[in-house]
Parts: structure tokens; sequence; C-alpha cells
């Protein structure tokens, strides 16, 4: 059996949750490849909204097995925080989720050394969500961090304060307050609580589920041009988020890779800094993010909003070797009388059609425009009865991206999904 993988294919935020979810009755077994809480992943049925931020977002299908794989970084504070939620749903979380043993943890002090290193840059801060994601994996690469393993180990308490301390060195370097006793006590109540869950060499057992014929499905967080080699550096996440990353950050093999499932929204959205070619700062762009309800899920920060960008969507699909796509959010559009998709961009006075180094001021992106539609399209369920408008939109962008489109996400809930 292969292993499939969904991944986002913009700078996150793509609907990557609602989809797993979606998806996941066809799976035995969802797993989490890399990031942290920094994910907000939400789902929505049965009246009800969740947001996960660690955790697959197959945990409602009581069928199904989640794992957290190695590549993600843990907060053992948003995690209680997180399982708490889940058994107010009554969810029976224990039973169905695995955890690796070489997932490193997110410490209080990485909060403290993330929130210290965004202030201090003032105007060119990153918009790091100030999670502790990005000190976690630079302890990950420097060899210094604390792993889930270690919390079962003797001297674990000793590894801690040494890792601790050694960030409150660094944190010399600040001019910034702060105070870990709250928060650290609560991560021990955390540390105790993963402790009764199932820590496992999920490397091994994804392989022995992968042998034994098994479905995994591999689900990414944050999107494509976040990616820290690929993404639009240095304003990116800290870890792989292209289909590569579920390898290293699951321990499978490149030729164990089946379908790689690429989801985009209908338009496109960026928090925080960094380039963005088809931003709209004016009232379409405000539209778009009245609409869509366009703020973090992890943050609560409003999002940017701009038209579709092909050039970059290609790009994503390239490095990725995806094999089909969801599109999300199409019923956002829904109203606009013109719609437009950037087809390639004026870099140098010259036309480019791919997504370049240098993306910046410079690059100045050219549009085709659609007639749009006024139809609310969110209880349709049949492709054949969406908008002659917005069919013609899809199929555009199936004739440039070569990849078909089997699933229209056409609201936020489960049962607003159509599949061709």
């Amino acid at each position: 059996m292969k292993l499939d993988v969904l991944l986002g294919l913009q700078w996150g935020d793509e609907g990557k949750g609602k989809i797993v979810d979606v998806l996941a009755p066809n799976y035995n077994v969802i797993a989490r490849f890399q990031g942290g809480p920094n994910a907000g992943h939400s789902l929505e049925f049965n009246q009800i909204k969740h947001v996960l931020h660690t955790i697959p977002s197959g945990v409602f299908n009581p069928n199904t097995i989640n794992i957290i794989g190695n590549g993600v970084v843990i907060d053992p504070v948003i995690f209680m925080e997180e399982i708490n939620e889940l058994k107010k749903l009554k969810v029976d979380i224990q039973k169905n989720l695995f955890i690796s043993k070489r997932a490193h943890l997110i410490l209080p002090s990485h909060r403290i050394l993330d929130a210290a290193s965004e202030a201090s840059k003032g105007k060119t801060k990153i918009g790091s969500t100030l999670k502790g994601i990005g000190p976690t994996y630079m302890d990950k690469t420097g060899r210094n961090g604390l792993r889930i393993g270690d919390i079962i180990n003797p001297g674990f308490n000793d590894k801690y304060e040494f890792l601790k301390n050694k960030h409150y060195e660094i944190l010399k370097l600040y001019d910034f307050d702060y105070n870990l006793t709250a928060y650290e006590e609560k991560w021990f109540q955390g540390i105790e609580l993963i402790k009764q869950f199932k820590l496992v060499e999920s490397e091994h057992l994804i392989n022995q589920y992968l042998e034994d014929d098994q479905s995994v499905l591999a689900e990414g967080a944050q999107g494509t041009l976040l990616d820290i080699d690929f993404g639009s550096y240095p304003f990116v996440t800290s870890s792989n988020t292209i289909c590569a990353g579920a390898c290293t950050g699951l321990g499978v093999a490149p030729n164990k890779i089946g379908n790689v499932i690429g989801i985009f929204k209908a338009y496109c959205t960026r928090v925080g800094s960094g380039p963005f070619p088809t931003e709209l700062e004016n009232n379409e762009g405000k539209q778009l993010r009245k609409q869509g309800h366009e703020f973090g899920a992890t943050t609560g920060r409003p999002r940017r909003c701009g038209w579709l960008d092909l050039p970059a969507l290609k790009y994503a699909i390239m490095l990725n070797g995806v094999t089909q796509l969801v599109v999300t959010k199409a019923d956002v559009l829904s109203g606009f009388d013109t719609i437009k998709v950037c087809t390639h961009y004026i870099l140098n006075k010259k036309k480019v059609d791919y997504l370049p180094y240098e993306v910046d001021e410079q690059l100045q992106p050219v549009y085709k425009e659609f007639k749009g539609w006024k139809e609310v399209i969110t209880k349709i369920k049949s492709f054949t009865d969406l908008p002659a408008a917005f069919k013609s939109y899809l199929q555009f962008i199936e004739d440039e991206i070569k990849v078909p489109i089997k699933i229209i996400s056409v609201g936020p809930n489960r049962s607003e999904t159509i599949q061709k």
C-alpha cells in the first residue's frame, strides 16, 4: 500500500482540516508530519466548530488511527487544552492517538525566545505565531532538543533544566521581560498527560501499516509557499511543508508515496509579513476578507487577501508532484461582478510565467478577467448544478495547471462538499 499525502499549496489556511475530516472515512490512519500548534485546522459538522492545532484531523472518525509524527513539535500545554476540548465532545482520544517518541517538545522558554526575537525585529518581523516553533526547530537541528521519548527516561528533569538555562543565557541578549512560572507549571501537567498516551516508534508503526495494506493519509500543516527551503524566505515557517517533508516527518521512503492531494483556495490569503504578488489592498480585498471570514484560526489576525495566483500554484504543484486538487472557499467568490486570475508576472519589463526567486515589489501580476456569479452555492450538492460562470472559472484553472480538480468545497461544513 502507498501513503497518500494531503497538503496546502499556498500560504496556509487552505482548509486542510476540513478536507482531511471529509476524507478520513477512506483511510485507516491519519498522520501529521510537520509543524506544531502554529497550525489551526478548522472542522465543522453537526453544528460544532472545532479547531485542531497538534492532533490530526481524523480524530472525529472513531475508526481512524491518528499519529503525531516525528516531524511535529509539541507544546504540552496546548496539547492538554486540545485533549480537554475533545473530551467535552465525548471523543475517546486515548484509544486512537499515537505520539512519536522522536517528536520534539516546545519548552516554555522556547515561547519566550520566539517572542523576544520577534519583538527585537521591529518592522522586519516575520509574523511569527509566537508559539515557540522556530526556536524548537533550531534546537532540534542544533542537537539540543528534548523529545517525547525523553519524558519517560531517567534524567528528563535534568535535561529540561539544562536546556532552559541555556535559553536564559540567550535571553540576556534581549531587552525583554518574562515570567515562566505559571506556564511552566501547566507545562509539566501536560507532560504527565502525554505519558498516558501510546508513545511509539512511529516510523516502524507507519511502515508496518503500509505493509499490512492499511490506508494512510499524511496531513500537512501550513502551506507550500511557507516551506523553509522553497517558500518566500525569510517569511516562512521552520519546517518542510512540501511532500518531501512527509518522508522525513514520518520515516517513509519516497517510493512509498502514492497520491498527492493539493489544496488551494479559489483566491489567495496570507497571514503576517512577506511578499504577496496578488494582494488586494482595496475594497475587493476587504470584501474577500469579510465574506471569507479571513481571520487566523490560531492567532485571530486578519488575513491579507488577493486573487488566485497561477504561477505560484503551478510552482507548488511542481514541488509536490500533485496528482489531484481540491479547491476550497469557492462560495466566497459569489457576488463579485468580476473575478480575476493572475496568469503571469512582469519582472524587469519581461513576461515571467513562473514564480521567481525575486518575489518583491518589482514583480507585477497580470490578470485574466472572468464574469462573476451571484448565486449562493453553499447548498449545491452536484457539480452539474453549479453556476456556468463558476464552472468556466474552474475549467480555465484545470486547463492551465494540467491537474484534475476532484473536490470542491462550497462551505465550511463537512456536508458542504462536492466530489467530482
